[in-house]
């Protein structure tokens, strides 16, 4: 018998490569097709840059035995796994595939994403992982469970080390929707993407409530309504080019600042429309997007969860080319007002910011906290609490710009100066005070405006001298609270001088283990 040649070894190993890439047979792929979803490898190719994907471990096989497996041991194991680059730059990636086992982790599974997190981490590089999966293989019993307990380890170690991105295409139930809640954005496609802890069929046995699929944890019921998902997508191309763009925001790494990319839009352009984009009426409602729009590099910016806390917007751009981060009350929804949501929203998104060194530039223009029974007893305090200590916490470069008003303790938490903003600036359109003018006189003074013979124009002359001695635009620039009123026309323009005053900034948190965040 002779001995192979390195020739049909290397026709052998691309033919096992293929099989591997195939999957399990036709029609498996085809059936994946009629659901309207693509296969591991063509998730893959769509995520990176054409050509660029190197698989690690495609011939890696199950070991388990009984139940039926010892006949079945499909190469991949039902999850492809490597590394490309996106835009040029390297990223790491896992696609399950749900032609093998409905995408189900068991231990060997389990073991190529361990691997290819711990390369992530010790290369400094993104991970997005495209999940189309069915769980735990039931098969393979604990082996599988600590399979998980391994990825939700390693999603918290990496945690503000290298962006972590999860991506729903497919089912995703019990315990394996704790890794995407784990990472730092979560993406999902309608109609075929689902997550939650237990199904329809356990919760209409349970509570009896009757509820589909896509009801229970569909994408828009988690991108508007539980704020698990950050974005919700009709398809998986526009799904997966919008993950490209959002990792070319990104740095690769903490140890990183995120790329710079100069265009065409001068970093001194006059900003005149803003003048009349906020009117000077503080109870009168605008888009606060039109105010982004007019300061960001070419109107571009990418909305973090659009759906979900509409008052409140967060979103990552270009100014002079360099990324930061924007948080912005949003007078449209709500008055702008702070609630739960809002605070929970923009304080994971100031985390974020400072993880991962993205300056962090607030517009303000906020009433109050939302006041209420169901508030209160929601827990306004600790979750208002987490915004406040999301900034304190912070070390990027932080500039608040005042646009209008800025009433009570929502001024405070807003990354005012008095919290640690490097530079407070203001509109002269500005209001800053404990409430607005009519409540503070009528508590002010209240007996005063009772005993009066016409209450109305007591009531009247008091609010105005509340507003002429406490809410000028000028009380609080008097008293150093802000650094400038800046003509609104000159925003873009003073917000990145400042920026790139600030680029050197150093700071340190004092010596400890971690703080106790609010939760």
């Amino acid at each position: 018998m002779s001995t192979p040649t390195i020739a049909t070894r290397v026709e052998e190993l691309a033919r096992l490569k293929e099989v591997a890439r195939r999957g399990p047979d036709r029609k498996a792929t085809e059936r994946q097709h009629a659901k309207g979803k693509l296969t591991a490898h063509e998730r893959v190719e769509l995520l990176l840059d054409e050509g660029s994907f190197q698989e690690i471990e495609p011939l890696r096989r199950h070991r388990a035995v009984g139940f039926g497996l010892e006949d079945k041991k499909p190469y991949t194991d039902g999850v492809v796994t490597g590394w490309g680059t996106v835009h040029g730059r390297a990223v790491f990636v896992y696609a399950h595939d749900f032609r093998i086992f409905g995408g189900a982790l068991g231990e060997a599974h389990a073991a190529k994403i361990h691997k290819l997190m711990d390369l992530a981490a010790s290369s400094g590089a993104p991970l997005v992982s495209l999940n189309d999966g069915a769980g735990a293989r039931i098969q393979e019993g604990v082996t599988a469970l600590a399979g998980y307990g391994g990825i939700f380890q390693r999603n918290t170690r990496n945690s503000g080390v290298i962006p972590q991105i999860s991506v729903m295409l497919g089912p995703c139930a019990g315990g394996a929707a704790y890794s995407p809640a784990l990472t730092d954005f979560v993406f999902m496609v309608r109609d075929t993407a689902q997550m939650f802890i237990t199904g329809p069929d356990v919760v209409q046995a349970v509570t009896g409530e009757k509820v589909s699929q896509n009801g229970l944890g569909g994408a828009d019921v988690h991108a508007s309504t539980s704020g698990v998902a950050h974005f919700a997508y009709d398809d998986e191309q526009s799904c997966l080019e919008d993950v490209r763009y959002l990792l070319s925001l990104l740095p690769a790494n903490n140890r990183e600042l995120p790329p710079r990319e100069r265009g065409g839009d001068p970093a001194d352009r006059s900003t005149p429309a803003l003048l009349d984009l906020v009117p000077a009426d503080a109870n009168r409602s605008y888009d606060m997007r039109r105010v982004i729009e007019e300061i960001v590099d070419d109107g571009d910016f990418f909305e973090v969860h659009p759906a979900w806390a509409g008052n409140i917007l967060c979103a990552l751009a270009r100014m002079d080319g360099s990324v930061v981060g924007i948080v912005a009350n949003q007078p449209l929804t709500m008055a702008g007002v702070l609630d739960i949501e809002a605070s929970e929203k923009a304080a994971r998104f100031v985390q974020f910011c400072d993880a991962f060194s993205i300056p962090l530039v607030t517009l303000v223009d906020v009433p109050g906290f939302l006041p209420g029974v169901d508030q209160e007893h929601g827990g306004i305090i600790r979750h208002g609490a987490k915004l406040l200590y999301a900034y304190c916490n912070a070390t990027v470069p932080r500039i608040s710009l005042i646009v209008r008003k800025a009433y009570g303790g929502a001024y405070i938490v807003m990354d005012s100066r008095s919290i640690g903003a490097d530079i407070a600036l203001a509109w002269p359109t500005n209001e800053i005070a404990v409430m607005g003018a009519e409540g503070a006189a009528n508590v002010i003074f209240r007996r005063e405006i009772a005993a009066a013979d016409d209450p109305d124009a007591v009531r009247q002359q008091k609010i105005k001298e509340y507003q002429t001695e406490l809410m000028h635009p000028y009380y609080a620039a008097e008293r150093g609270l802000i650094d400038d009123v800046i003509d609104p026309a000159d925003t873009r323009a003073v917000l990145i001088r400042t920026l790139g005053m600030l680029r050197g900034k150093h700071a340190e948190l004092p010596s400890r283990k971690h703080g106790n965040a609010p939760t």
